[in-house]
């Protein structure tokens, strides 16, 4: 395979302004400020004005090195604010870089905004041809795949409306189909896939995993870790301008993700960011093993206790426990509405816990959300409330047990010959 991009200490510098405040003790101080900033204005009306702005310097990107080989999936990942669209930006001659240079090969199609290219006051039939011309197609290419345009977007009853009214999913839908039908080499897509709906986020991915079939690049931003480990095989994590690590989508989503949730697992007393009314609030939150072990191994049950606390005694009363793995893929929901146990009206304070059955999950950390119900209203609400992991265990005693890249859940079965002499297997079948 060839290179098709290569960048070289790229960088990026903006200058931002910050407003100063001032807090003037009188109204007579307000006027003279005031009045002393036009005056300077006219004495001097090409100087900044330095008393109300103070300018910095803020390197939306530094020193990114990395090269993307002809076919390629390459995702792109990291918190909001670390570089990610500005790099796409670069990536398709948008903006220019402050430093460095960045080579490619081939034709570059880009959906980096919703409804980038497009005229409000324009039909959705008028801005396939508008947004095309801007994507690099000529009318008749336009033409030919117009009907597979529309096809796609679903959008035949919409067609000869202006766009203005559209909404911004039916602008998703439109923008992603032009530059989808583009045939570019390389297909830069950024987060505006969020927008749509399940089902059209499926059919997105789908055809860009056919772009890359034909031997095309893709480069995708996506805040989705399942998208993007879906598609990619590759991925970059960025962090406040930098690149933090290149390698497999596996290992660069699992730091990734990891480094998140461990800033934001704290004691739940000390969380600020919750949500809910606060009629009712939860004060801790303790996972153990229910079998007296010190660790939670594959085969454990779990022991979940919660301690909360309310004003006034607690009518209906529904907790609601979400576990998922580092891809924040749902694993379990534990929710006391549905199996029951506990009474119509709790105390005011006081503690309840769920104890499980074996999790049979492979070894890794996994994260809990934590929501109470008061009446049928959510009255607190805490996401990442607590982790634990899951230590390897031989589940089947044969040594073979598969890690959590692979598999999330080992089931205990049988295998047995049919119509023989009916004996027994002990083989492994891993479910995800």
């Amino acid at each position: 395979m060839s290179t098709v991009i290569r960048a070289e200490n790229l960088g990026k510098k903006y200058i931002i302004g910050h407003q100063k405040q001032r807090y003037d003790d009188s109204l007579r101080d307000a006027m003279t400020h005031t009045a002393r900033g036009l005056w300077q204005r006219i004495r001097h009306p090409l100087s900044p004005n330095r008393e109300s702005v103070d300018l910095e310097e803020l390197w939306a990107l530094k020193d990114i090195n990395f090269e993307v080989q002809e076919g390629e999936r390459i995702g792109i990942i990291g918190r909001n604010g670390a570089g990610k669209s500005t790099l796409l930006k670069i990536l398709s001659r948008i903006t220019e870089p402050t430093t460095g240079k960045v080579r490619i090969r081939g034709r570059v199609s880009s959906l980096l905004e919703v409804g980038t290219g497009f005229h409000p006051e324009l039909t959705g039939r008028e801005n396939i041809f508008l947004n095309g011309a801007i994507l690099g197609m000529t009318r008749q290419e336009i033409k030919r795949k117009f009907d597979e345009i529309v096809e796609f977007a679903e959008m035949e009853k919409f067609l000869d409306t202006p766009v203005k009214r559209y909404s911004s999913g039916m602008y998703v839908r439109l923008a992603f189909a032009v530059a989808a039908h583009l045939e570019p080499e390389i297909l830069i897509v950024d987060e505006v896939l969020a927008v749509g709906d399940a089902a059209f986020q499926k059919k997105c991915l789908g055809k860009m995993e056919n772009v890359t079939k034909e031997g095309r690049t893709v480069l995708f931003v996506s805040h989705n870790m399942a998208a993007v480990q879906s598609l990619c095989e590759r991925a970059c994590l960025l962090d406040s301008g930098k690149m933090i690590r290149e390698g497999s989508v596996q290992e660069v989503v699992r730091q990734y993700l990891q480094s998140v949730t461990s800033t934001e697992v704290i004691p739940i007393d000390r969380r600020k960011d919750r949500s809910g009314d606060g009629s009712v609030r939860a004060v801790s939150l303790r996972i153990e093993s229910a079998d007296h072990d010190k660790v939670i191994r594959s085969s454990s049950r779990l022991k979940i206790t919660i301690i909360y606390r309310s004003k006034e005694p607690i009518r209906y009363p529904k907790f609601l426990v979400g576990i998922y793995d580092y891809t924040n893929t749902g694993i379990f929901l534990l929710d006391s509405d549905a199996v029951g146990g506990l009474s119509e009206v709790l105390p005011p304070e006081g503690s309840v816990t769920c104890v499980t059955e074996a999790i049979n999950l492979t070894a890794g950390l996994c994260y809990v959300n934590l929501a109470v119900f008061k009446s049928g209203v959510i009255a607190d609400y805490i996401q990442y409330a607590a982790c634990f992991d899951v230590k390897a265990e031989d589940v089947y005693g044969s040594g073979k047990v598969p890690g959590r890249d692979w598999v999330l859940c080992v089931l205990h079965h049988k295998w047995v010959l049919n119509g023989g002499l009916g004996q027994v297997c002990n083989k492994s079948l891993t479910t995800r």
